[in-house]
Parts: structure tokens; sequence; C-alpha cells
């Protein structure tokens, strides 16, 4: 994974060439980590800890700072690349878990984006 932090305080112009560069190449990891997570989440429901939770919020907060330097990475952008991250991320997930998600099991952008994860 690349360090956007590191990335972005060198210039604007290269971290939107880079951002640019990662999303052509077909590099959504932190999309498909945000939702490898949630699918885990979803999918293992006693594993659930802080620690997922706060990587689905630092998941979120990476991908919003990307868009702070690429608007072209809209909504419409992701929801795009929506179908091939998903299809990633719940290999990742199943991997992950040893644990065969839904045939039907879809996330939508709420719970992607939207949705607070909290321990009970």
């Amino acid at each position: 994974m690349k360090n956007w932090e590191d990335i972005a305080t060198t210039s604007e112009h290269h971290a939107v060439v880079e951002i640019k560069k990662s999303f052509q190449n077909g590099d959504y990891q932190d999309l498909i980590r945000l939702m490898a997570h949630i699918i885990k989440w979803q999918i293992q429901p006693e594993k659930r800890s802080r620690s997922w939770a706060a990587t689905i919020l630092n998941a979120r907060s990476e991908i919003e700072a990307e868009q702070e330097y690429s608007p072209s990475l809209n909504r419409k952008h992701i929801e795009e690349i929506w179908a091939k991250a998903f299809g990633q991320a719940k290999k990742e997930a199943e991997t992950e878990t040893g644990i065969s998600a839904k045939d039907d099991l879809e996330l939508t952008w709420e719970e992607v984006f939207e949705i607070e994860y909290v321990l009970n």
C-alpha cells in the first residue's frame, strides 16, 4: 500500500498523478480493504473488535484524503469500480476468516461509507 500521506506532502500534483496511476492500474486497495473489513464484520460477528472498527474508519479517511487530491475519484467513479473491488474484497475476507460468504451478499454505499461500526 502506498503511503498517501508522504505522497500528499510532496506536492499536490504528484499526489494526483499517483492516485490516477493507481486507479488506472486497478489498484483499489483502500476500497478493497474497507469492503473486506465490512464483510468480515458481517460474516464473523463473534470476532468484531475495536481494531476492525478503527480499520474501517481509517480506510474511509484514506479514501476521503485521496478524493481531496483527485476530484475525479467521486461517487460515480467508485460505483464504476464497485463490482470488481467487491469481488476482490469478498475473496480476501473469506480467505482471512475461513468462512464462505453467502452468494447473495452485497454491500450498499451506506454500509461502506456511512454506517458507523461500533461494538455493542
